[in-house]
């Protein structure tokens, strides 16, 4: 088999765990298997390079900030291809640049355009393990970028996709995905199998198994990933096609998304285009909105309640602000959260709403706002209550069974 393992910053933390991560790698190449690595950076070096460049400025210039982010990985890629050599293995590091990842040219948060598979197979076909830098590659003109928040997850996607290998092993501290976090529910079991559109509404959601740009990229390549912990050798959850899913339950997962604010403008100006632009302004502001509910008011007037990261509250009120009395009156609430049900089970069953609202609403959990998709039902509710909706519903869909 063609297999890349991914590592996180935590499973090459220190020297002894990238040692135990060669000795994982050498087992499975001895196995009769080709392997690519793809590293994060040591967990901490990435901050503390942040740091070393704060102490000179507020602001560094994203190209210099590229250059120096982009070095914790090619310590950790190139440490890792010594302990492999030193235990009896062919390995060679490459850099993003050198295992030919290309992007275009948005520093900090650039995105692959493409990927040769030609570096990489010519070190595969000489019968070597390739050790790669994650989170990094290389615009046409030379320039060296990074890929933003689960960029390395997002590289071993990308490379397992252009060389076609049969599977892509992500390596965490958590043994797989569960059907909610374990620290809220201590009764959340581990998933065998999960849906690319499944995966990508938890990560989407706040699940932190795996970011979402990076199921988006394997759903789209139809690679088959593994997420399994690096810690044991417990097995992890597959994340495949709909139809390699075999019988599903109505509900799958539930995700609870503390980092929500709801913003409400009340008696704004109801004329047409006035919501292209206030979400112009944000979408300006790099302002990402969630849910959006609008409703009619009176004389002329319309209520627009919608959702956003609780840390881009002051981007979006800055933005707001040139909108002056046309807005009416304007709230802003950082005490919510968003509590989701995630299933593609949902499809053929129903009921699966009211189940959620009226369990709810034995709890006197009061529901804000609502969001519903094909696989998926969101609510806004009271930040208070987030962990209490969060294990009834685990109980009430019997997810603990």
């Amino acid at each position: 088999m063609l297999i890349v393992q991914k590592y996180g910053g935590t499973s090459v933390g220190t020297l002894e765990r990238i040692r135990a991560v060669a000795e994982r790698v050498k087992r499975t190449a001895a196995g009769g298997n080709s392997v690519v690595v793809v590293v994060s950076a040591m967990s901490g070096e990435t901050n503390k390079l942040i740091e070393m460049a704060q102490s000179f400025s507020k602001m560094p210039p994203t190209r210099e900030m590229d250059m120096l982010l982009s070095s914790g990985e090619r310590v950790t890629c190139a440490l890792l291809a010594i302990a492999l050599t030193e235990m009896g293995n062919e390995a060679i590091a490459l850099t993003g640049r050198q295992a030919g990842i290309l992007t275009d040219s948005v520093h900090t948060k650039a995105r692959i355009e493409a990927i040769p598979s030609a570096p990489v197979m010519e070190q595969i076909n000489a019968g070597k393990i390739v050790v790669i830098a994650g989170f990094q590659g290389v615009t046409r003109n030379g320039e060296v970028t990074t890929l933003g928040r689960g960029g390395s997850d997002l590289t071993a996607v990308a490379i397992a996709g252009a060389i076609r290998a049969d599977l892509c092993e992500i390596y965490t501290d958590v043994d797989g995905v569960y059907t909610t976090d374990p620290r809220i529910e201590d009764r959340a079991k581990k998933l065998a199998t999960i849906s690319y559109d499944e995966m990508l509404e938890l990560a989407s959601m706040g699940a932190k198994v795996l970011q979402n740009r990076s199921v988006e990229l394997a759903k789209k390549l139809g690679v088959k990933v593994v997420t399994r912990s690096s810690f044991n050798e417990n097995e992890g959850t597959v994340i495949t096609s709909e139809e390699g899913c075999m019988e599903k339950p109505v509900v799958s997962g539930i995700a609870l998304d503390k980092n929500q604010a709801r913003v409400s403008l009340i008696g704004i100006a109801d004329r047409p285009g006035i919501a292209a632009e206030i979400f112009g302004a944000l979408s300006n502001a790099s302002v990402n909105v969630d849910m959006i509910v609008q409703t009619v008011g009176q004389d002329g007037k319309a209520n627009l309640d919608f959702t956003i990261g609780a840390t881009e509250l002051d981007q979006t009120k800055y933005a707001l602000e040139g909108f002056g009395a046309a807005l009416g009156r304007q709230e802003f609430d950082d005490s919510v959260a968003k509590v989701s049900i995630v299933g593609v089970g949902m499809k053929s069953h129903s009921g699966v709403a009211s189940l959620m609202f009226e369990s709810l609403a034995k709890e006197n959990i009061n529901i804000l706002m609502i969001s519903t998709s094909e696989i998926k039902i969101s609510v806004v509710i009271a930040k208070k209550y987030g962990e209490l909706a969060v294990r009834t519903l685990h109980s009430v869909y019997e997810l603990d069974k």
